[in-house]
């Protein structure tokens, strides 16, 4: 019993020394953490101290960011060459309603509000009556109207200022401007090509607010250029109003009188390259632009492409003479028809004329011969001819100053046959866009050189980066062809012809190619391009008329149109007549 006890004693013992052992770690632990957690507080502390002591200037800068907001900007303006308004931006407001602001039951307000919103009072109760956070009350209000909301002072009313792109004249040269959508930030045409010119402004100029929308003033403030809408920058178009309208307003009459699908009329100074006027049917609304189809909006003169038909025999007789083949005494001999591997070609009047025999190059521009125009195309080997239809400007982009263009079709010379080749001469076996012809026979107008076409109005310098010139022909070669085409209108019985005006032009007429491109409809493109006064070429207009009915020729259709336009454009542009002995016209 005595051991038991004894033992006993022993083991408590050392329970006791191992339980203080226990207890020194736990306080040592302690320590530390008390140590670590002290250190943390006092590092977190000198943060602090440094942040809001040394690095004031830095969140300074970050609360003046957060409170900061940039100002309104305005769309420059978009001008015709004259000065005459095409784009402008209209500021207009949104107004809103804030239920958790309500001083006034939403009769009472609908009472104060209605002079200014209008429609129907019953509705606009139910709309302020919402249980949504923020009501949408109206878009679009005038400025005077929001004016007069202010002054209502009522705080449960918010207006946001918002700008619209508006077209003061409707639907005039739509295809060229396009349209812009600031909400959605999309834009077609110039709109769309020029957005950073028309948005740019020198300097930013910000101002800060406070979270419910008041600026907030400081030594730093300029109030003039806080309560000043900014505009971007004004830009000047070639367009001539005057131009577009004649060219719009006759192609529209003609459109409906020969019940054609579409058309387009180009007019452009040869020598500079600047578009005048393009008109494009159907035409659109801009400041309605939704309403209408992508079809209805597209500048096809651009985009679509088609066999531009006998106006291509100007660039066959041009390439020739450009390769020494031929020159303006050259004879050819006009069989009627003639095959050509698989295909037999004919003139449009074989029936009537049979074979003419040895013909002239006024000849074959009076009479449009197929079997001629073959002829001189075969005078160049296929390297030669496509050489020269590049050259031209086929087969690739203008670079004209509007989105959507194509290049076109132009088929690589080893892909040609003897049949491609006969048919390139009189304007089928490539595809053509509207914009390309009217700036390849501008380069015959100008003398031989081939000048970009272009839709802005741009500085000598900025011409000189953007507007590219090339010699294609020398100016001897370009004399003779004009003179050519001057005399095939005169011999002829053309309605284009002008009692004052020396006029070279050329009609064309294609057969419209299967939407499959395989093979073709029995639906028609008529042509006509041409310039004057032929002595000194200061417009040149190219027409083309999609699928009209009746008697469908670049001569019936195409050509009274070119009359039309032709002869009002002399008067408005004030064009001296070129001609010493007026001659008698088709009226």
């Amino acid at each position: 019993m005595v051991y038991g006890l004894l033992e006993l004693l022993f083991f408590e013992g050392e329970f006791k020394v191992l339980d203080k052992d226990k207890y020194r770690d736990f306080d040592k632990r302690v320590g530390c953490l008390q140590f670590c957690f002290l250190a943390f507080i006092v590092l977190f502390l000198m943060y602090l101290f440094l942040l809001q002591i040394f690095d004031v200037r830095h969140y300074k800068e970050r609360a003046k960011t957060q409170r900061a907001s940039k100002l309104f900007v305005l769309r420059g303006e978009i001008l015709d060459r004259n000065g005459f308004k095409l784009a402008v931006d209209e500021t207009s407001f949104d107004l809103y309603a804030h239920p958790k602001y309500y001083d006034y039951t939403p009769e009472e307000l609908a009472d104060k509000l209605y002079p200014y919103v209008g429609g129907d009072k019953a509705k606009l109760v139910r709309m302020l009556s919402s249980n949504d956070s923020v009501i949408l009350v109206k878009k679009g209000i005038t400025r005077k109207s929001a004016d007069a909301i202010r002054a209502l002072r009522l705080r449960e009313i918010s207006l946001e200022v918002k700008n619209k792109r508006a077209y003061p004249q409707g639907s005039l040269a739509a295809h060229v401007l396009g349209y812009y959508n600031s909400d959605a930030d999309v834009a077609a045409g110039v709109e769309y090509i020029a957005k950073d010119y028309l948005e740019y402004f020198d300097k930013s100029i910000t101002y800060e607010k406070t979270p419910n929308g008041d600026l907030i003033y400081n030594l730093t403030t300029n109030p003039e250029a806080v309560s000043a809408p900014i505009k971007g920058k004004t830009l000047t178009l070639t367009i001539d109003s005057a131009v577009q309208h004649v060219c719009e307003k006759h192609l529209y009459r003609a459109i409906q009188k020969t019940y054609a699908l579409r058309g387009a009329v180009i007019a452009m100074d040869p020598k500079t390259g600047e578009i005048l006027a393009m008109a494009v049917y159907p035409y659109y609304d801009p400041n309605n632009y939704r309403k209408y189809s992508l079809l209805e909006m597209k500048n096809w003169a651009l985009t679509d492409v088609y066999p531009p038909g006998s106006t291509f025999k100007i660039i066959t007789v041009a390439s020739a003479f450009i390769n020494g083949k031929i020159n303006k005494n050259t004879k050819i001999l006009d069989t009627g028809k003639i095959k050509i591997g698989w295909w037999e070609i004919q003139n449009h009047d074989y029936e009537e004329d049979k074979a003419p025999g040895l013909i002239d190059l006024v000849y074959l521009f009076q009479h449009s011969s197929n079997v001629a125009s073959v002829k001189v195309a075969q005078k160049m080997d296929d390297q030669e001819f496509y050489d020269t239809l590049e050259m031209f400007n086929f087969g690739q982009k203008t670079g004209i100053d509007l989105p959507g263009e194509s290049a076109g079709i132009l088929p690589k010379p080893k892909n040609w046959d003897s049949a491609t080749h006969g048919s390139m001469g009189y304007g089928y076996g490539t595809s053509v866009t509207a914009i390309q012809m009217a700036a390849a026979v501008s380069a015959i107008a100008n003398g031989g050189e081939w000048v970009t076409p272009h839709i802005i109005k741009y500085s000598p310098k900025e011409a000189e980066e953007k507007i590219i010139r090339r010699r294609i022909m020398t100016p001897e070669m370009s004399k003779d062809l004009t003179d050519i085409l001057v005399e095939s209108i005169d011999r002829s019985k053309s309605i284009a012809k002008m009692k004052d005006f020396r006029l070279a032009a050329k009609t064309g007429t294609s057969r419209r190619p299967k939407d499959n491109g395989v093979g073709y409809t029995n639906k028609m493109y008529t042509s006509m391009v041409g310039y004057l006064p032929a002595s000194d070429p200061k417009v040149l207009i190219y027409i083309v008329i999609d699928s009209a009915k009746g008697d469908v020729w670049g001569s019936t259709v195409a050509a009274p149109i070119f009359k039309d336009i032709s002869t009002e454009l002399a008067r408005i542009m004030n064009l001296n007549p070129d001609r010493t002995h007026p001659i008698k016209t088709e009226d």
